[in-house]
């Protein structure tokens, strides 16, 4: 076939009537995207055939934003020494994909700039990793930092080595994968109800936002929608949870500057907003409420008025902790000008969520691919141009105001319906992708049926898949001391990267 299979996030495909071209004329076909306004959304590859036999399929997935359309096409390498013609020259965007698929299959891009590992720690048993050489400066003013992978709080894993010239960072260069929980391949197979549990989990903060995309695909290939009381549900949940994170950072950002009363003020209210959260379900995190075929968890009338009664108050005092925040001259000399992307850094880097969108980058999975309530819900995107400290704040900001209309709106008007339906079963040989913004970006999933309709592949991505190769490009020329404020900025995910 010489044309992409298209599809739309939550719908499913068959995996026979797929797109699939030559390996170099796939590495060509997926650069061209970039020029035809696609954006990488899912870059991977899967063993086929009988085991031991050596035979890989890449997939690539590309988001046609403008058309809410993906674009999904494939390529079969094998043998002993399987190789494809590296993409990320030409799009670099793929660089973190193409590293994962030579770390996991030991298939090479050929042209690769930088194959360094991307979740294995050098000298691991992992193809490419051993005796990994750390980019370093040499000078008599140049000093190396080594930050982690222990860090001075209850923090997951992670290095970062800041090559200084002086207090400049010259460069930075992260590494990830101290934490391995097979958490993919434990996504296949294990029955509805697993699969919902461990999505939830891959990156903790973001339990609803995973569960979304998750139940996405999967309902994609059962054939079976969820009720519109239960995706007006999810909505609420996915809302709540943006909220909690958004105001805990913009707090967390104010701790960084020593700004100490939002800092306080808004750690206490994130607290309240993940309280909302476990009325629902039981859980601050919102673990639970999102499963294949609706939600596990109902919002009747009596807990939609408590809800409501709850936000109005909470809105009144976040919004007027956030005025303080960003009326203040110190803080503002604080945020402006650090870590500042440029829009065509962020696209070369394939940036996604809030981070993009504070480079003037007009992405949102819910306006561009949406799902469930948001396919009637307008939510404006937020946007701002600086690509700096104070645009991701800000961004932040707007989501926070954005959210509360949303669910103070969306409390009063839940449809009738069930909020749980039988999923059923998956039709055999298919493929389906799902997609959700959660609070950082772009959640992806894509899974498979086998010829019995069992769902046995399963690949997940978080958005700091997207996100962390930017923050190494936002410190340079900053001083090292910017570092915790920029980080925070961004708020990656650890185990979201390191699955």
């Amino acid at each position: 076939m010489n044309d992409w299979t298209i599809a739309r996030s939550g719908e499913a495909v068959e995996r026979g009537a797929m797109a699939t071209w030559a390996p170099s004329e796939f590495s060509t076909k997926v650069a061209a995207m970039r020029h035809a306004g696609g954006r990488l959304s899912q870059l991977f590859a899967r063993p086929v055939g009988a085991v031991g036999e050596k035979r890989w399929r890449i997939y690539a997935v590309v988001a046609m934003d403008a058309e809410s359309s993906l674009r999904i096409g494939a390529a079969e390498v094998g043998g002993d020494h399987p190789s494809y013609p590296s993409i990320t020259p030409a799009w670099p965007a793929a660089q973190a994909f193409e590293r994962e698929i030579f770390e996991l299959h030991g298939i090479e891009p050929v042209g690769h700039p930088w194959l360094k590992p991307l979740r294995r720690p050098p000298g691991t048993e992992a193809p490419g990793t051993a005796g990994y050489p750390f980019y370093a400066l040499s000078g008599e003013q140049v000093h190396e930092v080594a930050v982690g992978p222990v860090h001075a709080g209850i923090i997951e894993p992670g290095h970062f080595r800041f090559q200084c010239l002086g207090e400049i960072v010259q460069h930075l260069e992260i590494v990830l994968g101290y934490q391995h929980r097979t958490a993919e391949p434990m996504l296949a197979g294990r029955g509805a109800e697993r699969r919902a549990m461990i999505a939830e989990t891959i990156a903790g903060d973001a339990s609803v936002g995973h569960a979304t995309a998750c139940a996405l695909a999967v309902e994609a290939l059962t054939g079976r929608s969820p009720s519109p009381r239960a995706q007006h549900i999810r909505g609420v949940a996915l809302e709540l949870e943006r909220l909690a994170n958004h105001t805990g950072d913009l707090g967390a950002m104010g701790m960084d500057i020593g700004f100490l009363p939002t800092s306080a003020f808004l750690g206490r209210i994130r607290g309240e907003y993940l309280n909302l959260t476990c009325e629902i379900c039981g859980n601050r995190f919102g673990r639970g409420i999102v499963r294949p075929g609706g939600t596990r968890w109902d919002i009747d009338a009596e807990l939609a008025g408590r809800l409501r009664e709850k936000l109005s108050g909470l809105r009144d005092e976040t919004l007027r902790v956030l005025d303080l925040l960003f009326s203040q001259p110190s803080v503002l000399a604080r945020f402006e000008g650090i870590g500042a992307l440029s829009g065509s850094m962020a696209d070369d880097l394939g940036l996604v969520g809030p981070v993009a969108r504070a480079c003037g980058r007009d992405r949102d999975v819910r306006r561009d691919h949406p799902h469930g309530v948001y396919r009637f819900a307008h939510l404006p995107v937020a946007l701002e141009r600086g690509g700096d400290v104070y645009s991701r704040a800000a961004v932040r900001w707007l989501e926070v105001q954005r959210s509360l209309e949303f669910l103070l709106e969306g409390l009063g008007r839940i449809p009738d319906g069930a909020a749980l339906t039988t999923a059923g079963e998956s039709r055999p040989n298919a493929m389906a992708v799902g997609l959700a913004e959660t609070w950082r970006g772009e959640a992806t999933y894509v899974a498979f049926t086998d010829a019995a309709g069992e769902i046995d592949f399963v690949k997940a991505k978080d958005p700091s898949m997207h996100n962390w190769f930017g923050l190494a490009q936002a410190l340079r020329g900053m001083e090292i001391s910017d570092f915790p404020l920029c980080n925070k900025s961004f708020n990656l995910s650890y185990c979201g990267h390191d699955l």
